[in-house]
């Protein structure tokens, strides 16, 4: 059995909101992290393609635990494709497989077609992804040559428009829900409009409930050890868009043993939590001990613990 790692003095806990560059990997970059700021235990909330740039949820130490509720809220991004060709990776890091005309496409045809990703329910997952079939990566296959099979997943977008054309390039910014390809969606695009369509440019703007205003360089935060932490994001303030409940002394030790509690017995309520919401449980040191959601059992409303923080 492998010896446990022993937690660095210089280990925080909570999130930081890191503006990813293009280029190196979300691995590579939170690899450059833990040597450099001394963070043993780091994980992210939603990976970015290496080409992509932007908003990247770092989870430091205890912050980890906190990985199920961060990486599926709603993503926001903006970005550029270029009409008239198509790739094997479907963006521009790829190989061209073909060129195609778009000369018959007005602004106004491209615009709508755009705007039709608000339609969408499923898309085909890229052969070069890191979706995995039968326990292997597609890109694996795609290497090796063999035959990627076609893998399809349920999106929501919640938000498409068009910021800028020039034909062949077309900004863009598009919402959608958690794990969407937007490589995807261009590509898919490029056949529907019989141009191909290929992805350029990337920038995640939002990862909900955090934006690039709050996002820092990963040079800045190398150069600056000393800010760090200030920079980081405290457990209690991770999950900004659920109720804090504060608890006394003997709720907290009940919680601490698993009990569940009743809904109407916690913190100042203008109306009993009905089942389903979502709630962190704060000590009274101020200390997150739980994530909890409020379910029905025996008649009653309770508190039950998702995920214990202490």
């Amino acid at each position: 059995m492998g010896k446990k790692r022993k937690r660095s003095k210089n280990q925080h806990d909570g999130i930081l909101v890191l503006n990813k560059p293009s280029g190196p990997t979300s691995a590579h970059c939170l690899n450059i992290i833990r040597r450099k700021l001394d963070q043993g235990r780091i994980g992210h909330a939603g990976t970015l393609d290496p080409m992509a740039q932007g908003v990247l949820l770092v989870l430091l130490g205890h912050g980890t635990k906190l990985a199920p509720y961060l990486t599926n809220g709603v993503k926001t991004y903006s970005g550029q494709f270029r009409l008239g060709q198509k790739t094997d990776t479907y963006d521009a890091e790829g190989t061209i497989v073909e060129e195609l005309p778009f000369d018959h496409l007005s602004p106004e045809k491209v615009e709508e077609g755009v705007l039709s990703w608000l339609n969408l329910e499923t898309q085909d997952v890229p052969p070069v992804s890191a979706a995995k079939h039968q326990g292997k990566p597609l890109y694996a296959l795609a290497r090796e040559g063999k035959e990627v099979p076609i893998k399809t997943k349920p999106i929501h977008i919640s938000h498409a428009e068009v910021l800028e054309m020039d034909l062949p390039w077309v900004r863009f910014r598009v919402s959608c829900s958690a794990g969407t390809y937007v490589r995807s969606l261009v590509h898919s695009l490029g056949i529907r409009l019989g141009s191909g369509a290929v992805l350029t440019e990337l920038i995640r703007e939002n990862c909900h409930p955090f934006g690039l205003d709050q996002a820092f360089d990963l040079d800045d935060l190398v150069e600056h050890p000393e800010l760090l932490a200030e920079r980081v994001i405290p457990m209690r303030d991770a999950l900004p868009h659920w109720p804090a409940l504060h608890l006394s002394e003997a709720q907290a030790a009940q919680v601490q043993n698993g009990t569940w509690l009743p809904v109407t017995s916690v913190g100042e309520q203008d109306q009993p939590a009905l089942p389903g919401t979502l709630a962190m449980l704060i000590g009274p040191d101020e200390t997150p001990l739980a994530l909890v959601e409020a379910k029905e059992r025996d008649g009653m409303v309770l508190w039950s613990i998702l995920r214990g923080l202490w």
